[in-house]
């Protein structure tokens, strides 16, 4: 029997996510958004099956309702859908980065006998909008939910099995888990990336040499600085106790960095740097908390087309390239050329092939 699934909000996310539940059997998927222009390039990209504009009517239909929309949006979808007419068996989730409002929300829906089960694919791309989606973007990337407290595991098992389609790592935590695990390993370093780059712009007037000597490591440490403002002042917002708990630590934790340094005492300040070391090591490589980059760093000579060769060795293995760059600076940094991919296993690839025609070495930061 065919199932009937509900996009609303056709952005990267919720694109992305209605072309990887096309790969699920007997599924048909429906798309809305408010952009007329953004329901048009759907239908004609089929990244839906088709494209409503009457959402409440395609909203009788749905066995399952997917906003992709920005949280703040998704709360007043959810105070709407209270009046439509929805299956009695209606399975609701949401993509949205921060948890807690949301599920404050759904509680006021399950009180009308509607089921809503949280989710947020941490995944993305330096893309925006409805032509950036693709299939495979939630690939190998943790997919969280955030039930209400007992919830049935027959509405769980049916949204799991739906979303098993998009390949990602489905995960189930408590919407106080998921708050505050992001402010830890997504929010809070977007707030120190943003620090970093203010504070590099105060070195302009005295020393303005800086600004290029930071095309190196520092620019890629603070890469996240130039995700979109509207959406990190929003979820700052909606995280905001957790970040400001986050602060606390950090500043607490500079403080500490700061009496290493008065200290004077060269054995604690290598270890500091040590245990650090020896932790970010260990990190697993691959699709975390939103965007991540699959770069390649290349140490290449100084010679004419180094570059087309290099992109030539790409191409003839038939492998995607999303960004390149050379390197200027190279403090930190392993390789004059920084080679971006969609994903890892692009990667891995592109560095077999570098290595094995051209012997240049190759490294993963």
């Amino acid at each position: 029997m065919t199932r009937n699934v509900l996009v609303i909000g056709l952005g990267l996310i919720g694109g992305s996510i209605a072309l990887a539940l096309q790969k699920a059997p007997e599924v048909r998927i429906f798309g809305y958004d408010r952009d007329a222009k953004t329901r048009e390039q759907a239908a004609m990209l089929h990244i839906v099956h088709e494209a409503v504009e009457d959402v409440e009517a395609a909203a009788e239909i749905a066995d399952v309702i997917i906003f992709g929309t920005p949280v703040n949006a998704t709360l007043q979808w959810m105070e709407d859908i209270k009046t439509w007419q929805v299956k009695p068996n209606v399975i609701i989730t949401d993509t949205g980065s921060t948890k807690k409002a949301i599920m404050q929300k759904a509680g006021e829906l399950r009180a009308k006998g509607i089921t809503f089960i949280g989710g947020h694919p941490m995944a993305g791309s330096h893309k925006s909008g409805i032509l950036a989606a693709k299939p495979h973007l939630f690939e190998n990337a943790y997919y969280m939910l955030t039930p209400l407290a007992g919830e049935e595991i027959i509405n769980m098992a049916k949204l799991e099995s739906l979303l098993k389609f998009t390949h990602a790592k489905v995960v189930s935590v408590s919407a106080h888990e998921h708050d505050h695990m992001t402010a830890v390993v997504s929010h809070f370093p977007h707030i120190i990336a943003a620090s970093l780059v203010h504070q590099l712009r105060t070195e302009d007037d005295n020393y303005p040499m800086t600004r290029s000597l930071a095309a190196g490591g520092f620019r890629d440490v603070t890469r996240i600085a130039s995700s979109n403002p509207i959406l990190w002042r929003d979820i700052t917002m909606q995280n905001r106790k957790e970040l400001l708990a986050q602060l606390q630590d950090w500043q607490q934790e500079m403080t500490r960095v700061q009496k290493l340094l008065e200290s004077d005492d060269e054995q604690a300040i290598e270890q500091y740097f040590a245990s650090a070391k020896a932790v970010r090591d260990e990190l697993p490589i691959g699709a975390g908390a939103f965007f991540t980059s699959f770069d390649l760093y290349v140490d290449v000579p100084d010679y004419p087309g180094v570059i087309s060769e290099v992109t030539g060795f790409l191409a003839d293995e038939a492998i995607s390239i999303t960004n390149l760059r050379i390197v200027e600076s190279r403090e930190d940094v392993y390789g004059v050329l920084v080679i971006s991919f969609q994903n890892e296993e692009d990667r891995k690839r592109a560095a077999t092939a570098i290595e094995r025609r051209a012997k240049f070495e190759t490294f993963i930061s």
